[in-house]
């Protein structure tokens, strides 16, 4: 058939529909981007073996929906995780305030389209998770972006934002916040400013989505309980997943939600039940495995994290500024003003080196345009030194940046 008889579906498209996608054309050779994990880190032996013994045993309920263990999930898995948030992270709830999803990809969309009409406003931190600042732009809804200093959102801009809506007549539906190992800056908040967020929320009637994705990954382990483990009001909907702690190809996330909440987030996923067996592996891997697989993989990352920092140090001197994240798999860091990510972002890409532009994780283009996130997880720390030279070569090369002496002056 030739190419000029072909059916065209483009006047069938409706309105609004996202730009097309490209062709997949695989990982560039230095791959800095994406919540990828080092793939040395996939416990591939256990996972071998929770398959085996979990099919053997219950395999033949696969026949079922569900495994005929509702629309939540898998029953086992869920118990695992009340017991996981109690220890970690403070959350006291029962299985039924569970819901496993297809990733936290999924979990955004269920609380969205929950909460969500085109022309509502949401106050979400300044830098953030790209995932959720697309959705909300295709859902057409207004994300006031909260600036953030070193230790996560500020307070008091987070209550000027409140008390500004409130003149305007508006109400917010939520504060989204990623409070434990920010993304992308790798924050922790502290205790006592997410006291006051909760007394914000209560306050204004304003709901606080808390996405602690990232929270397994923290170097020393410690960490302030979460924000929905302090609330005494309820009013807070509290996602999670298991893709930064075993790995993100097995899409499992859960949103922790008060079943009047949970109960209305039910009827809208709709794909008759996230993957099974990704359940039920996972369940039997975690129980005996994850408390001690978890401090392994952070181990293997701070070791990465370093080799990022000194590379970075070693090629471009004082021209990449950044802080050490608190834990996670991604470092934010700041280039001259000169610089701008989204035109690196190209010409590294053509060289080889894929990176995250500052500005596709930031409500504030200006702010960030010269700011980019590395994900140092999946490469080895011999590409990822080979990459940031690559880098800074290129940056070099386009922007004059860094000057050939930057990290003489460094030292000198």
């Amino acid at each position: 058939m030739s190419t000029s008889a072909q059916f065209d579906f483009a006047p069938l498209l409706p309105a609004g529909l996202p730009a097309p996608a490209a062709r997949w054309t695989g990982l560039a050779k230095y791959c800095f981007v994406g919540g990828n994990n080092d793939p040395d880190q996939v416990p591939v032996d256990g996972l071998l073996e929770a398959v085996n013994a979990v099919l053997k045993r219950e395999g033949r309920n696969l026949a079922t929906y569900n495994l005929a263990h509702g629309p939540q999930g898998y029953l086992p898995l869920r118990q695992f995780l009340t017991e996981k948030l109690k220890r970690d992270a403070g959350i006291a709830c029962t299985p039924d305030e569970i819901m496993i999803v297809s990733g936290s990809l999924q979990a955004l969309d269920l609380v969205n389209h929950t909460l969500l009409a085109k022309g509502d406003t949401v106050l979400i931190e300044q830098e953030t998770y790209q995932g959720s600042l697309n959705r909300l732009t295709r859902l057409g809804v207004n994300a006031v972006g909260i600036p953030l200093d070193g230790d996560g959102i500020r307070i008091d801009a987070l209550a000027a934002a409140l008390a500004d809506h409130k003149r305007r007549g508006i109400t917010p539906k939520y504060i989204y916040t990623i409070p434990t190992v920010q993304n992308p800056t790798g924050s922790i908040l502290p205790e006592s400013p997410r006291a006051e967020m909760l007394t914000l929320s209560k306050e204004y009637g304003v709901p606080i989505f808390e996405d602690d994705c990232y929270a397994d990954l923290i170097w020393n382990g410690e960490r302030p309980p979460a924000i929905y483990a302090m609330s005494k009001h309820g009013g807070v909907i509290h996602i999670g997943s298991f893709s930064k702690s075993i790995a993100p190809a097995l899409r499992v996330g859960f949103i922790v939600a008060p079943w009047e909440i949970m109960s209305r987030m039910l009827p809208l996923k709709t794909d008759a039940g996230s993957g099974a067996l990704e359940q039920m592996v996972l369940s039997e891997y975690c129980a005996p495995h994850f408390a001690t697989h978890v401090p392994r993989l952070t181990r293997g990352l701070r070791a990465k994290l370093d080799t990022l920092m000194e590379a970075l140090n070693e090629q471009f001197g004082t021209a990449a500024e950044f802080e050490a994240p608190k834990g996670g798999i991604f470092l934010w860091v700041k280039l001259p003003d000169n610089v701008d990510t989204l035109k690196l972002y190209q010409a590294a890409l053509a060289a080889g080196v894929s990176i995250n532009p500052g500005p596709e994780w930031s409500t504030n283009k200006a702010h960030s345009s010269s700011r980019l996130r590395l994900c140092f997880a999946s490469p080895s720390h011999e590409q990822i030194r080979e990459g940031v030279a690559v880098l800074a070569e290129v940056c070099r090369k386009e922007f004059g940046v860094p000057a050939r002496s930057s990290n003489v002056e460094k030292h000198g």
